[in-house]
């Protein structure tokens, strides 16, 4: 009886000490970006991490210059699409037409201190006592932030994650550091050198340069998606999405869902769209119809829809010109940015479809970038089981096509530029791609294996469930 009695003693002090060690660990997480609760990659990755830290225990704050459709708290001057964030940027990154050396670290210096002020505030009040930064450390798109942030970590002992997208030194636009202040921020900050934080990055490329350039460890958290939610179909909300932006219903939607900036190779869609709705392929369209049993003829339409914003386009041009050259390609572009949303609402009386709501819409979704971190929207057009038009861009090559995934290819190589800056590939390479696509296009049996697959593929590697193994170890401090 004492033996039995001594035992639950014991079994109930190890279950308070676990008890208390899980509460320990458990953390008030102060997530910071730039924007949040938007349909740009970030923006939809944190919501993921912010989901599985939820269910580690933690409670999660979000912290943007935008909200977006999010709840969080609002600090506006971090916001990277304000004018003095912009003049910020391009005088760190491009050239310094704005200011002087010094008055260039004078502005730096005055908005770093007007956001240190706005994060001591909301760590108070939050009481965060770690910090998500979600590529404030990087790619600096509103440079002040990095500085600020930092400062207040090291001010309040913070330790720290940093979920690290992209760096300054990937800008496909080049980058070139203007002045010594601008060399010093990048050098201090972008990202911090501190064993207070913890570094991840989204794929084996950005890890050895981050160690290469700066002497930095990380571990590679690939992106992810929720593959057990419901399937993206057609509802009573996005039944008239098509006839509410111009489609018919038998018309051919090419799906192009990212944002409009030039890394995004955007040209090739086009130039792709173009030899789709070529004749000899629009007769074995009309000949055979489409995968769905519905009839193409005539009048239907080949026509590539643009989901996405171009507001993060640097030099406010490109979006111009893949108009121009659809026009002279006799290519139909179809943007819809002001009807889609992260989230259903309504704006000014009209309806606005979540981003989820364009996939039931399409055909075929293009993923001609580029240059990707890793590529939020090809897990997308998996999970919305859609065959996928992909560039083998660099990360794609190394980290997730051994994975064995099954896409229309254009290639790896980039022929070269047009008298626009637009890239080309060889036409061989389209004309492929063109007759794959007709072919999945046309056949149900051999669209529906090929989506099946791919969908099993990023179900093992790319889930939720994978992302928690990732997350585990980086948040237990």
């Amino acid at each position: 009886m004492q033996e039995s009695f001594i035992r639950g003693i014991d079994s109930i002090i190890k279950t308070y000490i676990l008890i208390k060690h899980r509460m320990k660990n458990k953390k008030n997480i102060g997530i910071f970006h730039f924007q949040v609760g938007g349909t740009d990659g970030v923006s939809l990755e944190i919501e993921k991490w912010k989901q599985i830290l939820e269910e580690m225990g933690h409670t999660v704050y979000l912290v943007g210059g935008d909200l977006g459709t999010a709840q969080g708290t609002l600090i506006t001057e971090m916001f990277h699409h304000l004018p003095e964030s912009k003049r910020l940027r391009q005088n760190t990154f491009l050239r310094l037409s704005d200011f002087d050396p010094d008055g260039y670290r004078e502005e730096l210096d005055r908005m770093t201190q007007d956001l240190v002020v706005r994060f001591r505030s909301v760590i108070e009040e939050k009481d965060i006592n770690l910090i998500l930064a979600e590529n404030v450390w990087c790619v600096a798109a509103n440079p002040a932030v990095a500085p600020a942030l930092d400062i207040v970590r090291q001010e309040y002992k913070i330790p720290a994650v940093a979920h690290n997208h992209d760096f300054y030194w990937e800008r496909t636009e080049g980058f070139s550091l203007t002045c010594a202040a601008a060399a010093e921020l990048a050098d201090k900050y972008l990202p911090p050198h501190d064993p207070e934080i913890k570094h991840s990055v989204i794929n084996s490329l950005a890890q050895k340069e981050l160690l290469d350039r700066k002497g930095i460890p990380s571990v590679v958290v690939p992106n992810v998606f929720d593959f057990k939610t419901p399937s993206w179909e057609v509802d009573d909300y996005n039944r008239d999405l098509r006839s509410e932006i111009g489609l018919n219903e038998g018309d051919i939607v090419l799906l192009q869902a990212t944002r409009i900036v030039s890394r995004k190779g955007i040209e090739l869609a086009i130039d792709f769209a173009k030899a789709l709705n070529a004749p000899k392929r629009r007769s074995v369209f009309q000949e055979r119809g489409r995968y769905d049993g519905r009839p193409f003829t005539e009048e239907n339409r080949i026509v590539l829809v643009l989901a996405g914003y171009a507001k993060d386009d640097v030099e406010g041009t490109y979006k111009q010109k893949l108009i121009d050259k659809a026009e002279h390609g006799g290519v139909e572009l179809l943007f819809i940015e002001d009807r889609v949303d992260a989230d259903r609402s309504t704006r000014e009386n009209q309806k606005i479809y979540s981003l989820w709501d364009t996939y039931p819409a399409a055909d075929l979704v293009t993923y001609p970038s580029l240059w990707e971190g890793w590529g939020n929207q090809f897990l997308e057009g998996v999970k919305a089981k859609l065959p996928l038009l992909v560039f083998e861009y660099p990360v794609y090559k190394k980290d997730i096509k051994k994975k064995g995934f099954r896409i229309i290819s254009l290639g790896d190589q980039i022929r070269d530029y047009d008298e626009g800056g637009l890239a080309r590939v060889d036409d061989q390479v389209i004309e492929e791609a063109a007759d794959q696509a007709m072919e999945l296009l046309t056949d149900a049996a051999l669209r529906q294996g090929m989506v099946d697959h791919n969908y099993q593929i990023a179900q093992e590697h790319f889930s939720l469930d994978a992302l928690k193994k990732h997350l585990e170890p980086l948040f237990t401090l």
